[in-house]
Parts: structure tokens; C-alpha cells; sequence
């Protein structure tokens, strides 16, 4: 055989070894990202032939359910209450990916799931299809109303904001809000060209709706970082205690600087002796830049914020694979200058009064508060609370996880006496989030964001009866302006008494 015939033979060969490749890469490798894709009309058919089993929060309230209808596609994927749970439980349309719960639960609901595998079984022999399985959920009714409510109605008109509360000693989700908000029923509709309108509408509008601001989003925590600041100083001293009195005053200047300074919020709120439990309760920012700079430094803060979760995602535990939820770290940022990546004291002031860089999610928030409440141990927050078969037997639970314990028990106690000073206190930034028959503890906080924009308003806390745990929250104000912190506190009391009334706790 000649050269050229070689060659050519060798071609051949090659051509048909990458043929091979491919067609078995198809087959077996990506068959089932083909079999599932949902542009798939073949997958279509087959999902609506069958009702899709019910998203349900903790009071048996379906969130997601099926309508039997006459076209061709069997079944309509149906949102009862609307834009009240849009943003937790996604959708589920017919020419578009499913999002969120939807999509994390896609398998069980539609009943191809392995924890399904012995009703399949069963099927076989029976002729009868495997029913699509419930989720069940975590939240609590009373709660997400309040919370959605509340937001939607707040005093200042604030169109954008989000709202987060948290089981402490569990981590289950018991309200997660986000405004503005949407239909779901505008896209799961089977009119394909509709959805599609609909779906571009809601895309490219400016107050982007369809974004999870409750956990998808991170912004300036302000104030509410200062409990973070608070624990990192105790850590590192444990002779630091709520009654140590520590330097407060109008200004503080970095050392090594000549013109930056940092001051208070209000003049005359700070003297220059104070105790760390009132520069706290009225939100001294003074005391926390000096205490960022002079007593922890950079290295410890990002430590202490690390702890608790800072630039790590704070996956729920039935999520932890794909992150289906788009649940986002939040950061502390870079507190260095130069060439050199040399610590900056103005930096590391500003951080520490949770401004510069650092942007937190109202989870993170929620998550925060719920630990000092939970004297410490940070619990990973979760939202399925089980899968249920169509017989309504349970197919599988979820079991509360401790994720980590960012600080002690005796910090955690006084983070508690500290915060429940900023709400009982008659100076107290926080007074509005008062529960009669419950011990509430807080911190308020005012971010800027821009010149221009309005600062936004922050409130994170807990409640708690004798002693117990019972409710974190986070309450989170876009651009709300003047009294964003003290209408966001407002609104976490109401959310966290929600869950108590509705738990008999008075």
C-alpha cells in the first residue's frame, strides 16, 4: 500500500474513532440531559400526562398545584396564591427551564425519581403510573403573610426589599419574601407564545422582579455588621464584656491618616467614655471603626465574618449540589492599599461600621441572628422539609444540620443582653421591634448606596421565651431613605409575632 493510500486509511479510521466517541457520548453520557431537556416535546407530553405532585408549606397550603384540563397538554401547572410565594417556589413552565424549588424537586414531582424507584416497580406489575410526589415545605403560613404584607405595605413606599426568618434551632426557612414580585401563572401557562411575552416582560423590567433579593442579591449591611464587629473583639479579648467601657467620641481618626474620619450618624449620641453594650444600642459608629482598627484588625475580622459564613454560599441542605436557588455568599471585601496589598486603616474602619465593601444577602442576615440566639451554633437554613409519596407516605426527611460555631456560648450571651439593649432600651436604634411576651434582641442598620440613591434600610434579630429560641429575622429596605432601619425593625417585630401567634407563644 502506497503512501496516499495510508494516509487516507488512516483518515478514515480517525473519522470513525470520533464517531464513535461522539454517538456513545450522546447516548450514554448525555442521554439524560437530552431525556430531560424541556424543550423537549416528547418529555412535554410525557411530564403532562400526569398531574406534577403539590409544592406544600407547613400548614398543608398548596403553593404549586395541578389542573386538569382539555388540550393536550393533561395538566396545567397552577399557583394559588400568585406572587405571595413566586420567588421560593419558582415555576414551572412549558417551553422555559423550570426555576427554583420547582426545578430543585423537578424528578419527584413528576414521579421519576430513585427515592420513587419501588412505586415504579410496583407499577409494572399493576399497569398503573407512578404519581408525582409532594414537597413539602418549612414555611410557615402566618409568617410569609406577615412578612409579604408587611413589606408590601411599608411606611415609606419602599418598592424593593426582602425579608428572611429562620428557626434558629433548626435553620428551617420560615418566611422568605422578595419585592417586587411576580405571577407565576403568567409563565406557566400553555400558551406557549404568551408565556414566552410574558416571560421577556417580566425579564427586562427595571425593577427586576424575578430576582430573589432575599437570597440571590447581597448588599450593604451598614450597622447590623456590627455584631460581627462585637464578636470578633470579644473572641480575641474575653476580658471585653456589654459593661467594659471603651472610647467613643464625636470622630475617630485612623492612625497614619490626616484627613479621613469617621463619625456618627447623629451628634451628641457617642461621648468619649461608653460602655460596648450602649455604643451598641445607639449604634456608635465611632466605637466600632476605632475597635475594627485598634483592638481586631483585618485579619480577624475577615476571620470572625468568615465564621459565620461570609464568602461561602449558604446553600440550604437539600440544595447543596446545583445551588438551584442561586443562593449568593456574601463578602467583606478588600480592606488593603497599594501595590503591596498593605492594610488600610481607613478600610478596615469602614468595614467594621459594614460599609466599603462588604455586602451581605437578608439570609446571611437572618442566619447572623439566628446564632447568637442559638448561643452560638449556626444551624445550615433549609426549606423541604420532607417529600411525600402519592399514598402520602413519607419518601424522605430532612434533618437539621449544624453548620458551624462561629463563637462561644458566654460571646453569644452577650451578643444577646447587647441586642436586646438596641430594642428594650428607651435610646434603643431598634424600639420598633418590640413583641409584648417575647425577648427581642437586634441591630439596626443604615448603608449607604451611592450618592444619589437613598441609604437602605436593615433590621436583623431574634426572639426568644425564657430562655428558648424561637424566631430570627432579617428585614431588608432598598434605597429607603431616612428611617429605612426604624420601619425595617417595625416590620420584623410583626413577622416575628406572626410565627408566634401562630405557635401559641405569648
Amino acid at each position: 500500500m502506497n503512501a496516499p493510500l495510508r494516509r487516507v486509511g488512516v483518515v478514515v479510521l480517525v473519522l470513525f474513532a470520533m464517531l464513535f466517541v461522539n454517538l456513545n457520548y450522546r447516548q450514554v453520557v448525555k442521554a439524560d440531559d437530552y431525556r430531560t431537556n424541556s424543550h423537549n416535546g416528547r418529555v412535554q407530553a410525557s411530564e403532562y400526562e400526569r398531574a406534577r405532585g403539590k409544592i406544600i408549606n407547613a400548614q398543608g397550603i398548596a403553593l404549586a398545584d395541578a389542573q386538569e384540563t382539555g388540550d393536550t397538554l393533561k395538566f396545567l401547572r397552577t399557583y394559588p396564591l400568585k406572587d405571595k410565594y413566586a420567588h421560593v417556589v419558582g415555576f414551572k413552565p412549558v417551553n422555559l427551564g423550570a426555576t427554583a424549588l420547582e426545578k430543585l424537586n423537578n424528578d419527584f414531582l413528576i414521579g421519576t425519581s430513585d427515592k420513587q424507584a419501588a412505586d415504579r416497580i410496583a407499577g409494572l406489575f399493576t399497569g398503573k403510573e407512578v404519581a408525582g410526589g409532594n414537597v413539602l415545605l418549612t414555611l410557615s403560613q402566618a409568617t410569609q403573610e406577615a412578612a409579604y404584607t408587611q413589606l408590601g405595605n411599608n411606611k415609606l413606599k419602599v418598592k424593593s426589599g426582602a425579608v428572611v426568618a429562620l428557626n434558629p434551632e433548626t435553620g428551617a426557612v420560615l418566611a422568605e419574601v422578595s419585592l417586587p414580585s411576580y405571577d407565576p401563572n403568567l409563565l406557566s401557562t400553555h400558551d406557549i407564545n404568551a408565556a414566552s411575552a410574558n416571560y421577556k416582560k417580566l425579564d427586562s423590567d427595571p425593577a427586576k422582579p424575578m430576582l430573589n433579593r432575599a437570597v440571590q442579591e447581597i448588599y450593604p449591611p451598614g450597622s447590623t455588621f456590627k455584631v460581627i464587629t462585637s464578636a470578633a473583639a470579644m473572641s480575641a479579648d474575653s476580658s471585653l464584656t456589654p459593661d467594659t467601657t471603651v472610647q467613643g467620641g464625636e470622630f475617630y481618626q485612623p492612625p497614619q491618616t490626616s484627613s479621613f474620619r469617621i463619625k456618627n450618624a447623629h451628634e451628641g449620641i457617642c461621648p468619649e467614655q461608653i460602655t460596648l453594650k450602649q455604643a451598641l444600642t445607639v449604634s456608635c459608629n465611632t466605637v466600632f471603626a476605632r475597635m475594627g482598627v485598634e483592638r481586631i484588625g483585618a485579619e480577624k475580622l475577615k476571620s470572625m465574618a468568615q465564621a459565620f459564613g461570609f464568602e461561602t454560599e449558604p446553600r440550604f441542605i437539600e440544595d447543596q449540589d446545583k445551588n438551584y436557588c442561586n443562593v449568593a455568599a456574601s463578602h467583606t471585601g478588600p480592606m488593603t492599599a497599594g501595590a503591596n496589598n498593605v492594610v488600610d486603616p481607613p478600610a478596615v474602619a469602614q468595614s467594621s461600621i459594614g460599609q466599603r465593601e462588604v455586602k451581605m444577602s437578608p439570609l446571611q442576615g437572618a442566619m447572623i441572628a439566628a446564632t447568637v440566639a442559638n448561643g452560638g451554633r449556626e444551624m445550615q437554613p433549609y426549606i423541604v422539609d420532607r417529600l411525600q409519596n402519592a399514598d402520602l407516605s413519607n419518601a424522605d426527611r430532612t434533618d437539621p444540620k449544624e453548620l458551624r460555631r462561629p463563637i462561644s456560648g458566654d460571646v453569644a450571651a452577650n451578643l444577646q443582653q447587647m441586642m436586646f439593649s438596641v430594642v428594650t432600651s428607651r435610646d434603643g436604634t431598634g424600639r420598633s421591634a418590640a413583641v409584648s411576651g417575647l425577648q427581642v434582641g437586634g441591630k439596626t442598620g443604615t448603608a449607604e448606596d451611592g450618592d444619589e440613591a437613598g441609604d437602605h434600610g436593615w433590621f436583623i434579630g431574634f426572639a426568644m421565651k425564657d430562655g428558648k429560641p424561637i424566631v430570627s429575622v432579617a428585614v431588608f429596605l432598598e434605597n429607603a431613605g431616612k428611617g429605612g432601619s426604624a420601619e425595617a425593625a417595625r416590620i420584623a417585630g410583626l413577622v416575628m409575632k406572626a410565627y408566634a401567634d401562630e405557635k401559641g407563644i405569648k
